[in-house]
């Protein structure tokens, strides 16, 4: 089972559960420790996975971290943890950064089982930053979390490569806030920038505002033009130049569909729950115009479930029962986990071992 399976299982559970889990202790068993299972650390080796680590810094003695994760005695990431209910800030994160000076460590997790931040010490060698270089939550896992988690995994982990990570994902954070600053609220720099371009003549206080104004409509036509450019490509990369009338089709070619991040998870939520019943990578997903499938051994006659999230507005997803599709308003991917029920039998009903079993 891959890490973005293993989230998906987790992350159901995080859904299911987080209301009731309002101490620490109910966080880390429930939460935490199947995450750092899902990262492939053994949580029940003491000399892997050190709960209630403790560490005597200056005079005070006897503080503990929840958890450390230790290679061959040498401390690699130190882990504190406040319950799902908490909202996670830096004075959370104290007991962390008087362990981090007097430890191996380069890396820490602030979490509540929900929420993860990720610290390292990019600024200044051997001190924690003050803020983290990546922040993901159980609520809404991307691609790119996931792809950022795999280093963080028991299997090649290597805490150089981390570090040299945490320095361009800190750095990228910060231009993408400045970027949307600019984008939304046009510095006084940015605005006198453009004006000296396009404005001839004395710059008055008038003309400055209009470009002000204008900025960030400008900036959000231009990236509709490149997405609709885009998609014009594709388009015109799979029909041929001097087609006859007759030739014409009104399919949208394969290149053009783009299977979305919400259709993605969508897809991974299902995946999760089939996993109980079947090898996750039987689940398969096949995109097309009006939907998004997801099938059984990647086979159109055994499909599980359809996702209709194509409309802006008004989502559905499909259940089957034999050649009947009942589409549920999905409103949230979260409204999946609703259908488990639905899911399974549909799984019994596509697969005769299951039957038999």
């Amino acid at each position: 089972m891959d890490l973005a399976t293993r989230l998906a299982e987790l992350q159901k559970r995080t859904i299911e559960h987080r209301e009731v889990l309002l101490t620490e202790e109910a966080a880390k068993t429930a939460l935490v420790m199947p995450f750092l299972q899902s990262l492939g650390y053994d949580v029940f080796n003491p000399k892997e996975v050190v709960p209630e680590f403790t560490a005597d810094v200056g005079i005070k003695k006897g503080e503990k971290v929840d958890y450390a994760i230790c290679n061959n005695g040498a401390v690699n990431i130190l882990i504190e943890c406040k319950p799902a209910s908490a909202d996670l800030n830096v004075h959370h994160a104290s007991q962390l950064f008087r362990y981090f000076s007097v430890t191996d460590a380069r890396l820490a997790i602030l979490t509540n089982g929900v929420n993860y931040q990720f610290y390292s010490d990019v600024e200044k060698p051997n001190k924690m930053d003050e803020r983290p270089f990546f922040i993901f939550s159980m609520d809404a896992i991307k691609p790119s979390d996931v792809r950022t988690l795999e280093k963080f995994a028991k299997t090649g982990f290597d805490v150089e490569q981390i570090i040299q990570e945490a320095g361009n994902l800190k750095l990228q954070s910060l231009l993408r806030k400045a970027v949307e600053q600019e984008f939304s609220e046009p510095s006084e720099e940015l605005t006198r920038m453009f004006a000296g371009r396009v404005v001839e003549g004395r710059l008055t206080p008038a003309s400055k505002e209009m470009i002000a104004r204008l900025i960030p409509n400008t900036i959000a036509s231009i990236i509709r033009d490149r997405v609709n450019e885009r998609l014009s490509s594709a388009l015109n990369a799979t029909t041929p130049a001097m087609a006859e009338p007759e030739e014409a089709t009104s399919e949208i070619p394969e290149e053009a569909i783009i299977t979305t991040q919400e259709e993605l998870s969508g897809y991974h939520i299902v995946q999760a729950i089939a996993s109980r019943l079947v090898d996750p990578k039987r689940i398969t997903i096949r995109d097309s115009k009006s939907y998004c499938a997801i099938l059984l051994d990647d086979n159109n006659r055994k499909t599980i479930a359809r996702m209709w999230f194509n409309s802006p507005t008004t989502k559905y997803f499909g259940t089957f029962a034999g050649k009947d599709e009942t589409k549920h308003l999905m409103p949230e991917l979260t409204g999946i986990y609703r259908l488990v029920s639905q899911i399974e039998s549909r799984l019994h009903e596509l697969d005769d071992a299951l039957e038999k079993g």
